[in-house]
């Protein structure tokens, strides 16, 4: 009796590890600027799940930010000089968020975040 009850609270927190691993939020990430020294974002277009985050990294020709239409609360206006330069920005509702860099996006530096 004591063994099936053993197994079973095993078996039980087993379920409920599992669960809650599956549900932890992923961190994705974005290069400000390409490895080959574009102006551009690696990648343009990432598509995460409502509660994710997105992990923006100053990579090349700085300087860098990323500006969301709209949404001033997920933008970070501040430039980026430094290599390796980082901010996280979590996204909690499903939609389109389109975002660029303010002093690049003459230059085609845009991006989207899809939020499923």
């Amino acid at each position: 009796m004591i063994r099936s009850f053993t197994a079973a609270c095993f078996a039980l927190l087993l379920v409920l590890s599992l669960g809650v691993t599956s549900a932890q939020a992923k961190t994705v990430e974005v290069k400000l600027g390409t490895d080959a020294g574009m102006l551009a974002f690696e990648p343009s277009t990432v598509n995460i799940s409502a509660g994710d985050s997105v992990k923006f990294v100053n990579n090349k020709l700085a300087p860098h930010n990323a500006v969301f239409d709209g949404h001033e609360d997920l933008s970070h206006p501040d430039l980026a000089f430094a290599p390796g330069e980082s901010w996280e920005e979590t996204f909690s509702t499903a939609g389109t968020y389109d975002f660029y860099c303010e002093p690049h996006r003459g230059a085609g530096m845009v991006g989207k975040v899809v939020v499923n």
